[in-house]
């Protein structure tokens, strides 16, 4: 017969030091847990090639450890430097191109045509305030592509002059990934030894913050990436900056509803005022097909182990987790909602006779 624990006033008192131990912790790293997360979600999708390093070289745990860490430097990072680079050229050349052809009349040619006008006219008809003005038009789109253009230099400037701030963050993030890939397996050993649960709801719980923590990443960002990289090339066919406005495309895909048709449904529409009405069907019909099928085919199946959650819930966890947390929060939602549904389910089954008891009573 399994012996019984009583949770006596001192063990209240102890849990209670350790949970504002733990909280004071918690503020001093909080600066820092942004890096700590990152860590620790690319030590999961990692882990597979560190394992065959660490196979290896299993008398060297730190060398493999370092290995991986600079592995994932070279393959990741350093390109990525490089891409940033050359999306922030092609922005600023842009919209520089933009607000030139604005101030050369390029906007007025377009107001002046007839379809424009015919269309200006069916608009006045129906709108509840003052007509449409064109100069007006034409006077806020130079100030907004202006604004842009300063912004983009100024992202850039900003980008170049925080070199020291991300250098710093990604260093703590390798430095907090090389215990992650080194201790793996005593960091489980640990957190098993003082969770109060059984061995099979601690396996539940980490195969489940594995498992979201992987799907989140894969169904949000490389879906954006995906969709990014499709939308970026039909772009690039249809005469314009394919880097910039395919990465513009990524960063779309992560709004709920309208996504990547924030981009391409408005360029498909300057293709046909200026007469390029092919490049625009093309545009359109690319969106709804391709771009549009990555979204609904691949998110989902990356997606998919999420815990069994609906499409409703993965919907609430990514716009909530946006809200609340920026972009990681994209990370954050799905697990926050599949370890509660992890719990409940937990709940039910530790409750389950006393649930039975109440249904029927």
């Amino acid at each position: 017969m399994a012996s019984s624990f009583k949770i006596e006033p001192r063990h209240w008192t102890l849990i209670g030091a350790l949970a504002l131990a733990a909280y004071a912790c918690y503020v001093l790293i909080a600066p820092y847990i942004g890096s700590i997360v990152l860590a620790f979600i690319v030590s999961l999708l990692f882990f597979p090639l560190h394992d065959r390093i660490d196979h290896k070289l299993k008398s060297y745990p730190n060398l493999s450890a370092a290995l991986s860490c600079t592995i994932l430097t070279v393959m990741i990072i350093i390109p990525m430097i490089f891409v940033i680079g050359a999306i922030l050229r092609q922005g600023i050349t842009f919209f520089t191109g933009a607000y030139e052809w604005l101030s050369a009349g390029g906007a007025k040619d377009i107001l002046s045509m007839p379809i424009v006008q015919t269309s200006l006219q069916s608009v006045d008809k129906w709108l509840p305030f003052d007509s449409i003005d064109p100069q007006d038009i034409i006077s806020r789109v130079a100030s907004t592509v202006s604004t842009l253009s300063s912004e983009m230099i100024g992202m850039s400037s900003q980008i170049l002059g925080d070199v020291t701030g991300m250098f710093v963050n990604f260093l703590l993030m390798l430095f907090v990934l090389f215990f992650l890939l080194r201790d793996h397996d005593k960091i489980i050993q640990l957190l098993r030894h003082v969770s109060p649960l059984s061995r099979s709801q601690e396996d539940t719980l980490l195969d489940e913050v594995e498992k979201v923590a992987k799907s989140a990443v894969m169904g949000s960002f490389l879906t954006a990436l995906a969709q990014g990289l499709v939308g970026g090339f039909a772009m690039w066919m249809a005469g314009f900056a394919g880097l910039f406005w395919g990465t513009m495309m990524g960063f779309a895909s992560f709004i709920p509803v309208v996504g990547t048709a924030l981009i391409w449904l408005p360029a498909a529409g300057y293709l046909l005022i200026i007469g390029q009405w092919e490049w625009a069907a093309f545009l359109v019909g690319w969106g709804v097909i391709v771009v549009g099928s990555v979204d609904n085919i691949l998110r989902p199946l990356l997606m998919q182990g999420n815990s069994g959650m609906n499409t409703l819930l993965i919907f609430f966890s990514l716009i909530g987790g946006l809200q609340v947390y920026g972009l990681m929060g994209l990370v954050y939602g799905p697990i926050i909602f599949s370890l509660t549904l992890v719990l409940f389910r937990m709940y039910e089954a530790e409750f389950h006779n006393f649930l039975e008891k109440q249904d029927n009573s």
